[in-house]
């Protein structure tokens, strides 16, 4: 069995996912890289991590599809033997952002099985083999992190499917973190704020606007780096003490102040 730690992180190939692929490789985890569309995306992912000596997979995987969530951590064990650490990245907004008196079941629908019903799966069946290879004794722990929105909290009435998703991706922490903590199991949410990204390119100069009118305290753009450097310390085991907490990275967005 090998001695490197396994982290699946989906949704790996671009933006906060590329990020926390790569400071998780730097770390020397070998990285499963889960991407849905984009195979050259990863494929750099993957390139990069592995010029640099470290150890990493492309995997495509719809993780809305409970096929693909099967050939997903199928892959993984066969390629590596374990897996130790699951980062729940993958994430999709709501299709054409529609006002909430005139969205869609259809963005509702994708969604939610995106930003959901995959995530909650996927950890159930991660979880599983994770107990059973703790049982086996060959990993000593393991380690669930789902990536969630400051959406979670703060209302978008043009993407109301992506706030909700988003704000139930806190009890499904909470949810797993009480169940999975007999086994060695600790689970936590990381929040960001508003991340240079694909999916806020379009919004761009909307928040720049907003950032220099201090509509959060640390006034610039998040970066991918800043919500991977949060998911490495969890990873480290740096709150071995703590689970089914929220870790903010939003400049400090949710303060409320007068």
């Amino acid at each position: 069995m090998p001695e490197t730690r396994v982290a699946v992180v989906t949704g790996g190939s671009r933006g906060i996912g590329r990020g926390i692929c790569e400071e998780l490789a730097r770390l020397g985890l070998a990285v499963v890289v889960n991407y849905a569309t984009r195979p050259d995306a990863a494929d750099e992912v993957v390139a990069g991590i592995t010029a640099s000596g470290g150890r990493a997979i492309a995997a495509k995987a719809n993780v809305g599809s409970a096929e693909d969530r099967d050939s997903l951590v199928a892959k993984t064990l066969e390629t590596f033997g374990r897996v130790d650490v699951l980062v729940n990245n993958a994430g999709i907004t709501s299709q054409g952002r529609k006002d909430v008196l005139e969205a869609t079941e259809e963005s509702w629908n994708v969604v939610f099985d995106t930003n959901l019903k995959g995530p909650f799966f996927l950890t159930q069946r991660v979880a599983n083999e994770m107990i059973r290879l703790i049982g086996e004794g060959a990993i000593p722990s393991g380690k669930i992190i789902n990536i969630s929105s400051l959406s979670r909290f703060a209302v978008s009435v043009n993407r109301a499917d992506y706030c909700m998703t988003k704000a139930a991706i806190g009890m499904m922490t909470k949810l797993f973190a009480q169940r999975l903590a007999e086994q060695n199991i600790n689970v936590y949410e990381v929040s960001p704020g508003v991340i240079a990204s694909d999916m806020t390119a379009p919004v761009k100069e909307k928040y720049d606007k907003l950032i220099a009118e201090g509509l959060w305290p640390i006034r610039r753009w998040g970066q991918p780096d800043d919500v991977a450097k949060a998911v490495a310390a969890l990873v480290q085991d740096y709150f071995p003490f703590s689970t089914g907490d929220v870790f903010n990275v939003d400049g400090g967005f949710h303060l409320r102040s007068l």
